[in-house]
């Protein structure tokens, strides 16, 4: 008998339990959306103020370099050591150069390169923006009239947007250097049929343009949650570091979800 009636409290609570949880989530969700607008509705003041956005793209971008160009080179030197053993099994050794080519420019050009920036230059945003709100620096700024969003997020957001598609091209460029060297220098890969192949199977429409769009949109994803995720952040060393841990978290979830909705739309075009 006691266990009949313990069924349903114990069915209405885990029904009380989702309820919030999913009420939560929209209500974030809807915050996150009115930030998102407010963002862009103060976008304009803050590119009046040139030199912000600027010094935040030297801060996400130019900062960013070394472990993207270093990632790049390593990763295409691997891809050039698998892609020769594969492809010389079936006497293609010389398509080395468009294996290399596509799967960067495609796929992990983009992909990785946004990982590392979420990591590198997303985590920082977090923590920077984070930390004003503790030592109520944003507080401040509104008491004085200053836009915290204008003056503080704007920049940061559009410093990882405009910095994201470079650092991916790079990245992709430095993967095919990559591959060169170890496919062409160490291996021996006829120099000419390495990039001769690549220059006449990558497209730019479907490849080069498609990487292109990934990257622009990954740095739209990762920006907009890192500046969420420090203005929101609760004005404690807790509450920052948990900023901090969501806003890569979140990052690397959208950037594998936006790469599998794009390709999807892309292959199709493309088909």
């Amino acid at each position: 008998m006691a266990d009949d009636e313990q069924r349903p409290a114990a069915l209405t609570g885990a029904l009380r339990s989702l309820g919030h949880t999913v009420t939560s989530a929209m209500q974030r969700l809807g915050y996150a959306t009115r930030f998102l607008l407010m963002l862009l509705r103060w976008s304009g003041q803050s590119f009046r103020r040139l030199h912000l956005t600027i010094r935040e793209i030297y801060f996400s971008g130019f900062q960013s370099l070394l472990i993207i160009m270093v990632s790049g080179l390593f990763i295409g030197m691997v891809l050039g050591m698998q892609g020769y053993d594969t492809l010389q099994r079936y006497g293609s050794a010389e398509a080395l150069g468009v294996l290399v080519a596509l799967s960067l420019v495609r796929e992990l050009g983009p992909v990785v390169a946004a990982l590392l920036f979420a990591s590198r230059a997303g985590s920082s945003i977090t923590a920077e923006i984070g930390l004003m709100k503790t030592t109520e620096q944003l507080m401040a700024m509104d008491m004085m009239a200053v836009n915290p969003i204008a003056r503080v997020v704007a920049p940061r957001f559009w410093g990882g947007v405009l910095s994201m598609p470079l650092l991916a091209a790079l990245f992709s460029a430095t993967g095919v250097f990559g591959g060169y060297l170890i496919g062409v220098v160490f291996i021996g890969v006829d120099n000419g049929a390495f990039w001769s192949q690549m220059q006449a199977s990558v497209d730019f429409r479907y490849d080069v343009w498609s990487g292109i769009v990934k990257s622009f949109v990954f740095g739209i994803a990762v920006s907009l949650i890192a500046v969420f995720e420090g203005y929101d952040a609760v004005p404690t060393a807790e509450g920052v570091s948990s900023s901090i841990k969501s806003t890569v978290v979140k990052s690397a979830l959208a950037i594998l979800a936006l790469d599998f909705i794009l390709t999807s739309f892309m292959f199709r075009e493309a088909g």
